[in-house]
């Protein structure tokens, strides 16, 4: 069997290589891949494995573990617990899970990448998992640390998005450059708005945020093509609209996104969904 398997079609980065698996269950080699759940369904776990190994108060773990199929799971008949010293610490991501073929009989191992960070509000850990029992490259090390806090998440995301648009647009690509100068609005790229229209909205200051969602509308709706613009923008307008009250507007931006929708994609649209939804509400 396979696992963490090709898929059919490219384009997975997390999955470079196909890990095999013999039929005595000893021979896979695997790309690591993020955990998930590690802040919340194993986040006891995890702190208690920290304190095990004298590390209250954070740093980074490797050890050994086990992928343990969960066939009786009620959100996720697919689902891969990662195990590691008796606790069970997250698991697999969900769309990665679904394609393995991981018997339920006995567990599979693997090894893991952890790092902690005590803050003032909780004791934070995010890894890495590789299928089989020698260690992968890890994406990360002590001179290459990830981000663990969700402010220092944030900052990253927003670097890797920044970096990924100046080289798209610097490149040697000049097709690749002309799709990204046409999401270019006010001197930034449509998708590095999303994460200042976030942190105007843990702010509270929504006119702000709606400024923004509508300059990364007007990219999404340049760098469309011919295909629906990237509606997520156009939702976020929405939802601050109701916010404040301002239901024509929220009518008017989600009309707005469908008025340039191919018409074969409209109706099962999440936007469509939306208005729907506002005029049955309007209706009543």
């Amino acid at each position: 069997m396979r696992l963490f398997g090709r898929r059919s079609s490219s384009g997975d980065n997390q999955l470079k290589s196909a890990a095999t698996v013999s039929h005595n269950g000893t021979d896979a080699r695997g790309e690591p891949v993020r955990l998930t759940g590690t802040t919340t369904f194993g986040a006891e776990n995890l702190e208690r494995v920290f304190a095990a190994h004298g590390k209250s108060l954070g740093g980074v773990l490797e050890l050994s573990g086990w992928l343990i199929a969960e066939p009786s799971n009620p959100a996720d008949a697919n689902a891969i617990a990662v195990h590691v010293e008796g606790e069970r610490i997250g698991y697999l991501p969900g769309h990665l899970a679904a394609r393995i073929s991981l018997g339920t009989s006995e567990p599979y191992p693997c090894r893991v990448q952890l790092w902690a960070e005590q803050s003032e509000a909780q004791f934070r850990v995010i890894g890495w998992v590789a299928a089989g029992s020698t260690s992968p490259k890890w994406p990360h090390n002590l001179e290459n640390p990830p981000a663990i806090s969700t402010k220092d998440e944030r900052v990253a995301r927003s670097a890797a998005i920044t970096k990924m648009v100046d080289d798209a647009l610097n490149g040697q690509d000049p097709i690749r450059a002309e799709q990204f100068a046409a999401g270019m609005v006010g001197g930034y790229h449509y998708l590095e708005l999303i994460e200042p229209i976030k942190e105007l909205k843990r702010q509270g200051r929504l006119e702000e945020a709606l400024v923004v969602c509508y300059k990364a509308i007007e990219g999404a709706e340049g760098n469309r093509e011919g295909r629906e613009p990237a509606p997520g923008y156009t939702i976020e307008a929405a939802i601050i609209h109701r916010k404040l009250g301002q239901r024509d507007q929220e009518i008017a931006v989600l009309e707005r996104w469908l008025r340039l929708c191919p018409k074969e994609y409209r109706e099962d649209s999440r936007v469509n969904e939306r208005l729907m939804k506002l005029r049955n509400q309007i209706a009543k």
